[in-house]
């Protein structure tokens, strides 16, 4: 068994954020239920802990979702892509509602890793050979949302050979509660699951 102080020792960690985008969780989210969840409790512990990864010299990654104004390339084969396209909310690239909300920010140490298909920040973007390129074993996940990304990066994730972390602060679902049964069933089964002040205890330690 790793110990906790190892496993995400800055190093070789990354802190990965799904869809922390004005798009997805800001004030004209096109979700607006899941973007009250974050914004009530998510959202400033998030920043928190960004801000201590930068600090200690953890890779922080933001993971973006995006979508053609054609649509070309877009999936269409699940409920969800259909609600995308006809929502008065569309995530096209350089516009708002793609930015990374400002409460976390863009530093020029991050990464950024968008994606026009699918719904994972992982499996068919550049995210695994990053991570790798830089030596990468421990993938914190965080942001939104339990219901699918978050849960799919996480597989993605394991199957791919890393250890996964997931502070519970630090992500957000819808309804809320839903979170605590996939935390309880799926995910304590594959990852380890602590709250960010957990992290921030090893982080603020080694910065």
């Amino acid at each position: 068994m790793i110990e906790f102080n190892e496993l995400v020792a800055p190093e070789h960690t990354a802190l990965v954020m799904n869809e922390c985008q004005q798009g997805v969780i800001g004030e004209r989210s096109s979700l607006p239920a899941l973007a009250r969840a974050a914004q009530q409790g998510m959202l400033p512990r998030l920043a928190s802990l960004v801000g201590a990864a930068r600090n200690a010299g953890v890779t922080v990654v933001h993971g973006i979702a995006m979508r053609r104004a054609d649509g070309k390339g877009a999936n269409r084969n699940a409920r969800l892509f259909g609600y995308a396209k006809r929502s008065p909310v569309q995530l096209l690239p350089e516009t708002e509602a793609v930015e990374v909300m400002p409460e976390i920010g863009v530093e020029e140490s991050d990464l950024v890793s968008s994606r026009l298909h699918g719904l994972s920040p992982f499996q068919g973007t550049e995210m695994d050979s990053l991570l790798r390129n830089l030596g990468i074993r421990t993938v914190i996940a965080a942001g939104v949302s339990i219901n699918i990304a978050v849960t799919n990066l996480t597989f993605d994730a394991v199957n791919a050979g890393y250890q996964v972390v997931i502070p519970r602060d630090c992500v957000a679902a819808t309804p809320p509660e839903y979170a605590d049964a996939v935390f309880e069933h799926t995910l304590g089964m594959i990852a380890t699951l602590v709250e960010s002040d957990d992290i921030l205890a090893v982080w603020g330690a080694q910065a």
